[in-house]
Order: structure tokens, then C-alpha cells, then sequence
């Protein structure tokens, strides 16, 4: 359920890899095929800011010929990337929009071929809002995010992310209450560089536990159960105290 933590993908390699799977697509299809890519996520924060030394996969969405996914394998196996590097599951989750699109800025383009694109922050603000996944960088990401723009004089307002949301996916009270709570502390309190390390480190504590519980109970956790397992596990001890117990076999 965990992402590979040996399949670390940094600033300097994504973009190698990008390069890479653009010329096996432009091999394989030709330059009448072009293709386009969507990054979000891990991905997008990796490209557009300083914060995020790496992520474990890159998430798209693909605008490509069935030739893309060959192109995608093809990097993948040749420098031991893990399966599923580049991909398009999340666009089965909650924090997917059509909308997405609509919404991205362009990047770069390789090989003549391949379109690369990225969502505009507060639009990835408010997909990290909808997903909300306390076992990923989702909350730290937006202090991140918020914190950078600040320092560029370039400020994101609650405002703007209200709207953000609303745009994706057509009303405020589709994030949940933990997320409205969220991001109305954080703008509130407008310590974002703090913020960023404090919520850093319980994300770090929320992965140990969940890679704790499932050396446990191998086999229990899946991407839609993870969340629900933290929860549980808080209810009835601090995070201390949670590794503590897991740690005792």
C-alpha cells in the first residue's frame, strides 16, 4: 500500500525520466502522435517549488495513444523503476476533477512530442484539501505551497482556494470537515515555515506507524483502509505510544 521508498524520484531525475519516456513515445508513435501530461500531486510540487526533495511515483493525467503506456514501462524497466512510476490511478480517487485540465499551466515540452503541464497552485491546494491523507505529504505540501508564494510577494488568499475548490469540483462542502478545520487554522495562523516542519513531522511519525502495523498484520492495509487504521490507532494512544506497542513483537 506504502510507495516504494527505494524508487525515490528527485527534481534532477523526473526530468530525465520525462526525457526519456517522451523519445520511446516519439519511437514508438511517431511525431503525428503527440501526447500530453498532466503532472499532479508528489509530482507537480516536485517540479514547481523547493520545499519536496522527492517523490515515489509520479501521478498524470495521460492524454497520449495506447503507445504511452509501452513508452512508460520501457524507462521504467531500464532504470529500475518500480511498477506504476508514471501513472493515472488517481484519477479513480476523490481528488480527481475533469476539470484538471482547465486549470494547468504549461512546462515544457520534449522531443517535440511530448506536452508537459502542471496544475496552478491553489488548484493543487485544493486537490490536496480533497484527499486530505494524513499517511502522505498532502497537509505539509499546502503549508509548503503557501509558504513559498508568500516569500515570491505572490500571496495565496483563502479566497482563492475556496474558489479553487469550487472550480474542481462544484461546492465547499466536498472537502471534509478535517480539511475545512485545516485550512482554516493554517491561513489563520499564517506561521507557515513552522507549520511546514511541525505537520512534516507527524506525517513522518503517521508513515512509521502505518509501515510499524503492517510488518504486524501483513496483507491488512490498502489505500482505502489506511486511513481509518491511523484514525483507530490515535483513538486509543498518542503516536508514541502506538510505536511503542507496534515495535514489541
Amino acid at each position: 500500500m506504502l510507495s516504494d521508498p527505494t524508487s525515490e524520484i528527485t527534481k534532477e531525475t523526473i526530468i530525465f525520466y520525462l526525457k526519456e519516456v517522451a523519445g520511446e513515445y516519439k519511437k514508438l508513435s511517431g511525431r503525428r502522435m503527440p501526447a500530453e501530461l498532466i503532472l499532479i500531486g508528489g509530482a507537480s510540487v516536485l517540479i514547481n517549488y523547493g520545499f519536496r526533495n522527492m517523490t515515489t511515483d509520479i501521478d498524470a493525467v495521460i492524454h497520449a495513444s495506447s503507445s504511452m503506456k509501452d513508452a512508460i514501462n520501457t524507462v521504467g524497466d531500464r532504470f529500475g523503476l518500480s511498477n506504476g512510476w508514471l501513472n493515472d490511478d488517481f484519477k479513480r480517487t476523490d481528488s480527481y476533477s475533469p476539470k484538471l485540465a482547465e486549470f494547468s499551466v504549461y512546462y515544457r515540452t520534449f522531443s517535440n512530442v511530448l506536452t508537459i503541464r502542471t496544475v496552478a497552485a491553489e488548484y493543487l491546494i485544493a486537490m490536496k484539501l480533497r484527499s486530505g491523507r494524513q499517511y502522505k505529504s498532502d497537509l505539509s505540501d499546502i503549508a509548503g505551497i503557501l509558504s513559498e508564494h508568500r516569500k515570491k510577494g505572490n500571496q495565496i488568499t483563502m479566497e482563492q482556494i475556496k474558489k479553487a475548490v469550487i472550480d474542481l469540483y462544484g461546492d465547499w462542502d466536498c472537502l471534509s470537515k478535517s480539511s475545512q478545520d485545516f485550512i482554516t487554522a493554517v491561513m489563520e495562523n499564517n506561521r507557515y515555515d513552522e507549520l511546514y516542519e511541525e505537520i512534516t513531522r507527524e506525517e513522518n511519525t503517521v508513515k512509521e506507524i502505518l509501515i510499524q502495523f503492517g510488518e504486524r498484520y501483513p496483507k491488512v492495509i490498502t489505500k482505502d483502509n489506511a486511513e481509518d487504521i491511523i484514525d483507530n490507532l490515535q483513538k486509543k494512544a498518542d503516536s508514541a505510544d502506538i510505536l511503542a506497542q507496534l515495535r514489541r513483537k
